[in-house]
């Protein structure tokens, strides 16, 4: 396990240095940073405006990854984000065919849009955010490491898009939404961000000192009921239980996969990391649960039509499913 006291100021530096450039979204940074040390894939949700794209380029500079982006449009091809082979000359003169790396072979991927890009696209890129390679023309090519995927998307806007499929939501450990800035946060941006001059951001760390953080963070202990209590809370999201809630059976058509447990128990860990605790609690697994859990409830068609939200499904769930304190009581 890394020091306590040193993460938890590493985790302050990071944030601080962000807010420097990015005004309010204390909640959001956290999350995303949660996400950055438990080694996952964001999604952000957000109309557009709100600085989704900006975020991630202040996070690479401050994180200290190298960036790569994407800008999804309909006529993107798996070949404009994997690369592809060229035909060229050797210094004989014969002809060679050799690969051309494409932008996912970078540290922080942006993924802007990814809803406007075609299912061919969307499946290619979320192939390799799951295996961490490119297979192309019989040859294997690894991402460097570490490599981690934000991705956004616009909730509101349905012309021209490509709804992303669940099995491939659920690839990403967090989904995010981005929220639309308060009174005092948008007569700040206004001063911060309408002249010439651009924050100067340090860099606090960089891919290896991530990476060794990623795997000590992995071993925080994780004590066996609150184990049992994270796996209780997923299955409570699937409406075939026999004592799921009302709501879920009624409004809910498929519950959290195991990789949702695996969210909860990795954004978990870092979690109670930057509180200073030694193991994890149910504290920590409750703290996360919206992000780790809301793109992995998919609503029937009752729960659609009703417009029902699926946050306010995860928050009953939290009142109902009872820690190991409630039931010892």
């Amino acid at each position: 396990m890394p020091d306590h006291d040193d993460f938890r100021a590493l985790f302050t530096q990071l944030k601080a240095e962000m807010q420097k450039a990015i005004v309010g979204y204390d909640e959001l940074l956290s999350d995303v940073l949660v996400a950055i040390f438990s080694g996952g894939h964001v999604l952000l949700e957000g109309v557009p405006g709100l600085g989704k794209t900006y975020l991630v380029r202040i996070l690479s500079q401050v994180v200290g990854l190298e960036p790569g982006r994407v800008q999804c449009t309909p006529d993107l091809m798996p070949a404009d984000i994997l690369g592809t082979h060229i035909v060229g000359e050797d210094e004989k003169g014969h002809r060679t065919l050799r690969y051309e790396k494409g932008p996912v072979f970078k540290n922080l991927l942006l993924v802007d849009e990814i809803n406007r890009a075609t299912p061919k696209t969307q499946a290619a890129l979320l192939e390799v955010m799951q295996e961490r390679c490119v297979t192309t023309g019989g040859e294997r090519h690894l991402v460097p490491e570490p490599f981690l995927v934000l991705a956004t998307q616009n909730p509101m806007e349905m012309e021209g898009t490509y709804p992303l499929p669940e099995a491939q939501l659920d690839r990403f450990m967090f989904k995010i939404k981005v929220p639309f800035p308060d009174l005092d946060s948008l007569v700040e941006i206004s001063r911060r961000t309408t002249g010439f001059a651009e924050p100067k951001l340090a860099n606090m760390t960089n891919g290896p000192q991530l990476m060794e953080l990623q795997k000590k963070l992995s071993h925080m202990p994780v004590a066996d009921p609150v184990a049992h209590y994270a796996s209780r809370l997923i299955l409570s999201t699937h409406p075939e239980q026999p004592d799921a809630i009302p709501e879920v059976k009624r409004y809910v058509s498929y519950g959290a996969s195991p990789r949702g447990l695996q969210a909860l128990i990795r954004g978990a860990r870092v979690w109670a990391a930057i509180h200073g605790a030694t193991a994890v609690s149910t504290d920590d697994i409750r703290a996360i649960a919206h992000v780790s859990l809301r793109h992995r409830i998919i609503l029937n068609f009752e729960g659609e039509a009703g417009q029902v939200k699926v946050d306010d499904i995860i928050t009953k769930l939290l009142d109902q499913v009872k820690t190991p304190a409630q039931q010892a009581a």
